[in-house]
């Protein structure tokens, strides 16, 4: 998230062209992608705590790095390595969660770890607009982040010590459910969601910055993104609630259609407040609720192997966030943001239209 923040002040001081911004983006989703897949391996042999502290070890190595990068290399080193920590950590917290929290109370728990994201996000957004109002540099905003990793890193040791391991169900009978039929649909929407994330993140508040925000100082417009964003992403929190009053297809539907009318926006309306808060607030209720909606769909279907199941679904999200944002990069510097962008916009609305309820199973087959 912060790298995208801070692409315009990455690109005077590394000279980035659009394509070694998707490649780095991609770079540091690749970093979530791996730190998925060892994650669920530490899980299972060491319970939740042992991934979470290495995730957050990673994220304020990974934080430092940038802060002192000298060149691009060493800074897209650093956004591979903080990037890593989500994928070492949302799993375990997922799997804690699943038997620590009784069922009722659930769904509840998961939209709230997912949508605590939207926090971070916002007071990213107004440290950067402190640093264009207040004059002082990037990395002093990076070491401030590293900080809050090291504090972050502190109370997980604390709050996770108590948490043992359990394993889940044997492999053989996991993957099985994992290649059924039912299962398409949710790592369908995983994968559209990474690309459709991935890029806003990654692009549009560049394509914000280039054309400014009317009233504002020079350099405000990526920081006025994340900071809509992460407020109009607390949404996540009412997430159980829409989908038990609608239902999962019709929310699912909703979701993807505000994700790719986000992208829409940025293409036709930058350079305006009509533009920057509906596609910043768009995209941030799209982000926090298809990530709870994704965390409670997964941990429904697969019952009887949460961690598992909802590692597989993030690694369809991540392989979307590697795939969007680096041909988006090359898009981006062959034909311009604007046709680029609708393109992108294209996709998640697409399916949209393609859902249908009697393929979207919350439940495996036979249970209830």
């Amino acid at each position: 998230m912060g790298f995208g923040l801070f692409i315009p002040e990455f690109q005077k001081v590394f000279s980035l062209s659009s394509s070694m911004v998707g490649i780095i983006s991609s770079l540091g989703f690749s970093g979530f992608f791996i730190g998925l897949a060892i994650a669920q391996f530490m899980l299972n042999r060491r319970g939740p705590e042992f991934p979470v502290l290495v995730g957050l070890t990673a994220a304020t190595l990974g934080l430092g790095i940038v802060t002192a990068a000298p060149n691009a290399v060493v800074l897209a080193a650093g956004v591979f390595l903080a990037a890593s920590s989500a994928g070492f950590a949302w799993t375990p917290f997922n799997d804690a969660v699943h038997r620590k929290v009784r069922n009722a109370d659930r769904s509840l728990a998961l939209s709230e770890i997912s949508t605590g994201t939207t926090v971070g996000i916002a007071l990213a957004g107004a440290i950067s607009l402190a640093m264009v109002f207040l004059d002082f540099g990037w990395r002093y905003c990076w070491a401030i982040f590293t900080v809050a990793s090291a504090l972050a890193l502190l109370g997980n040791r604390a709050a996770l010590h108590k948490v043992d391991k359990a394993a889940d169900a044997s492999p053989r009978r996991a993957w099985a459910r994992l290649l059924q039929a039912q299962a398409i649909p949710l790592f369908g929407v995983a994968f559209v969601f990474g690309i459709t994330s991935a890029v806003f993140i990654s692009f549009v508040r560049d394509q914000f910055a280039r054309s400014g925000v009317p009233g504002m100082p020079e350099g405000s417009a990526p920081s006025l993104v994340f900071i809509f964003f992460g407020l109009f992403g607390l949404a996540g929190l009412a997430t159980s609630r829409v989908q038990d009053g609608i239902g999962l297809p019709w929310l699912l539907r909703i979701l993807l259609g505000i994700g790719g009318a986000s992208l829409a926006l940025a293409a036709v309306l930058p350079g305006s407040w009509a533009g920057l808060i509906p596609s910043a607030g768009l995209q941030g209720i799209n982000v926090m609720m298809t990530s709870a909606v994704l965390a409670v769909w997964s941990e429904r279907l697969f019952p009887d192997f949460p961690s598992l199941g909802f590692t597989v679904t993030l690694l369809a999200t991540a392989a979307g966030s590697v795939i969007g944002p680096a041909i988006t990069g090359w898009a981006l510097d062959a034909v311009g943001a604007m046709p680029v962008l609708l393109a992108t916009a294209a996709i998640p609305l697409a399916a949209a239209a393609a859902v249908r309820a009697r393929f979207v199973v919350e439940t495996p087959e036979g249970a209830g």
